[in-house]
């Protein structure tokens, strides 16, 4: 007889699923710093923002297609033609590449300056024009803040992770306003993304990510009042996003929680 303290089928179920997770892992890792390897090497010497941010959102998609991930888009056709601020939430470090195999390739990117000094990753972003912000120096933070304004007043649409980070339980913290104060700035619309199933493929703080589904839908675009001023409209557009993303994702409301840095 099998009691909680002698659990030998559990036990005997639990090492052949540790097990394929290494084996399906460590051939996902290699597949990834395989393409990611090749695709460093070629925006090294392409010329053209374009042609780079192309072979970067190919790259994106043969490793979801390599890693047998099946992906579903809903609501791709509700991105507007013109500029835009995308707004995703984030669970995992798989949700860059997940985006950038699902959005068109005119998007830059906003992240964290930390990225920017991971060796190959932070090389491979700034050949992209990723656009990299400080979250804990606030004199530096406010620069690189301007910038990223006047990125977006030039009609460069955006793409923003506006939690900053993740943490290792399922929620979605709060919303930054970056996001929302570009786009009102700018006077073009923000398209929340609900992004579900990353976490649970790879959860931090695991190292090894687990098969899985990945789904990925736009919402309906929320445009800026015109009749307000920035600062206000920028918090009514963060507001109503994170609501949208909140009433989606399945996920709880981590709204008051403070992520260690």
């Amino acid at each position: 007889m099998t009691t909680p303290d002698q659990p030998d089928s559990a036990s005997g179920e639990a090492l052949p699923s540790l097990a394929l997770r290494v084996t399906y892992g460590t051939y996902l890792w290699v597949t990834f710093v395989t393409i990611a390897l090749v695709t460093l090497a070629l925006l090294l010497i392409v010329p053209g923002m374009d042609r780079r941010r192309h072979i970067t959102g190919v790259a994106a998609r043969f490793i979801m297609r390599a890693g047998f991930v099946p992906l579903s888009v809903e609501g791709l056709a509700r991105l507007p033609q013109g500029q835009c601020v995308v707004v995703a939430n984030h669970a995992s470090y798989i949700d860059a590449i997940i985006v950038k195999a699902v959005l068109p390739e005119r998007f830059a990117y906003v992240v964290k300056r930390e990225m920017a000094a991971v060796p190959l990753a932070g090389l491979l972003l700034k050949r992209i024009g990723t656009e990299f912000v400080e979250r804990f120096n606030r004199h530096r933070g406010g620069l690189d803040a301007r910038r990223v304004l006047r990125t977006a007043t030039s009609g460069q649409p955006l793409l923003f992770f506006p939690e900053g980070t993740f943490i290792d339980r399922p929620g979605i913290l709060k919303f930054h306003i970056g996001a929302f104060a570009s786009a009102a700035h700018a006077g073009c619309p923000v398209v929340p993304c609900v992004i579900r199933g990353s976490r649970a493929m790879l959860p931090s703080p695991l190292f090894f990510p687990r098969p899985g589904r990945i789904e990925v839908e736009l919402l309906d675009p929320l445009h800026p009042p015109p009749d307000l001023a920035p600062e206000a409209a920028a918090k009514l557009l963060r507001d109503a996003a994170r609501s949208q993303i909140l009433a989606r994702v399945g996920e709880p409301d981590l709204g008051h929680h403070v992520p260690t840095p």
